[in-house]
């Protein structure tokens, strides 16, 4: 790997590493709460912790991460919380990928470097909301840039919840540029929308990608707001919906919408397929999916 960039991307993949682990203790901590429905006889759930690694072309080590799942708690049916370090040489496909988008210099050298946390959440309530978030940083030897975001997925809305994630997710951006908040929340409308079903995928978020204003500090530190931001909007609405009652019904409407999250995921998510296409652990690239959908 090239010299350019060595403390920026060790700061970066440094705090994609802390933010992780304040969003599994976190977590585990939501796993306390007394819950009233049928997971009521579930112990409080813990992370299942392993290491991924990413194998290169000539099968030299190209990096690798951290995969935490949870599956069958109280409050949640099945969380990922993964983050990742990765580098090597980009194939044809991923370099034409790329070239598209705008990166420049992808037909002189194909090299790459991206760390980031990628967090999807199934809940078991019905009521409470799923919900996505990850934050990246990627570097070429011609070009670097930020993404992320998050987005709320809920089967049953309400509209009290839905205002408290966007403006806690405006209030990071507003703290940046007062643009931010419109421009990457069109962004995610457009993002997460599902075009074979002609709906979205859920109520929104925010959405940013090739983030480059030419100051690596203000851009590092936009994406650290927008991570920071992730549970004060998260949070509160599980804990006013965990121990909501629900009924079969409702139940099915969630593994319904479940299923419209798969579609997504494995259809159209850039993510996945970015993962899949360079060789990154196939169980860490598809943590997204769900323990159970359903289609009609």
């Amino acid at each position: 790997m090239s010299g350019e960039f060595e403390a920026e991307k060790k700061q970066a993949s440094n705090w994609f590493r802390s933010l992780r682990d304040g969003i599994v203790a976190a977590f585990e901590a939501l796993e306390e709460t007394d819950v009233a429905g049928p997971e009521a006889g579930n112990a409080p759930g813990r992370f299942e912790v392993s290491q991924t690694r990413r194998e290169g072309q000539n099968g030299e080590d190209a990096g690798g991460g951290i995969m935490s799942v949870m599956r069958g708690g109280r409050v949640f049916e099945k969380v990922g919380v993964n983050v990742s370090t990765v580098h090597g040489a980009l194939g044809a496909r991923a370099q034409a990928a790329m070239a598209a988008r705008g990166v420049p210099g992808m037909d002189q050298d194909p090299r790459f470097w991206a760390s980031g946390i990628s967090l999807v959440a199934h809940m078991q309530n019905p009521h409470c909301p799923a919900v996505h978030m990850n934050t990246r940083m990627f570097w070429t030897p011609h070009a670097w840039w930020f993404g992320g975001g998050a987005d709320l997925n809920p089967c049953i809305e309400y509209d009290e919840d839905t205002a408290h994630f966007h403006a806690t997710l405006q209030a990071a951006c507003d703290a940046h540029d007062p643009g931010y908040y419109r421009r990457f929340k069109s962004w995610a409308d457009e993002y997460f929308f599902v075009p074979h079903r002609g709906r979205a995928r859920g109520v929104g978020g925010v959405f940013y990608d090739d983030l480059n204003t030419g100051d690596w500090a203000a851009d590092f530190a936009f994406t650290q707001s927008i991570g920071r931001a992730f549970l004060p909007a998260f949070r509160p609405l599980v804990e006013r919906r965990v121990n909501t009652p629900w009924t079969e019904a409702d139940r099915h409407m969630q593994l319904v919408h479940r299923g419209l999250y798969a579609e997504y995921n494995l259809v159209y998510d850039r993510g996945t397929k970015f993962g899949l296409e360079t060789g990154h652990d196939a169980n860490a690239v598809l943590m997204s999916l769900p323990p159970l959908a359903k289609w009609i």
